[in-house]
């Protein structure tokens, strides 16, 4: 493993241990040059996804750009970073187990709108505002209506 502090091409690791949702494991390295200590996540991949944009545009899939996207929505709400986690990690789960190599956004948005909609109505209003592109406040209200209404239901 890289040093991100000198470059060397060596580190020890010093310890091993599972991270709190358990999918992956997270090692303390110190770098054999500078003796820089960083630590390192390691998490199983089941294949290789490729999100296919709403544009017929392809990027690799981005577990990193997933869990900053719930973690904006998640702001300031009483949602500690494991819950975020967890719920990528199930996601990312999903995904990689339908057999297609080839993930539509659209497919990763639904599946973060259900997630967000289990943890936190707040989150999931912020979410949705962006992933169904409101436009006006009444987009909010009609939207925040609906919520409301499946709570009480």
């Amino acid at each position: 493993m890289r040093c991100p502090f000198c470059g060397h091409e060596d580190s020890q690791v010093k310890d091993s241990r599972p991270t709190d949702d358990g999918a992956a494991i997270r090692r303390r390295r110190q770098c054999e040059a500078c003796a820089a200590r960083f630590t390192t996540f390691e998490r199983i991949q089941l294949r290789d996804l490729t999100v296919l944009k709403s544009d017929d545009k392809r990027e690799p899939f981005d577990r990193d750009k997933l869990v900053r996207s719930v973690s904006t929505a998640c702001r300031k709400r009483p949602i500690d970073s494991v819950k975020i986690e967890k719920l990528v990690s199930g996601i990312q789960r999903q995904l990689e187990t339908t057999g297609e190599s080839e993930i539509p956004s659209q497919r990763i948005g639904e599946l973060v709108m259900e997630g967000l909609k289990g943890l936190d109505s707040v989150a999931y209003i912020r979410f949705a505002s962006v992933y169904k592109d409101f436009r006006e406040a009444k987009d909010f209200e009609e939207f925040a209506g609906t919520v409301s209404e499946a709570a009480k239901g």
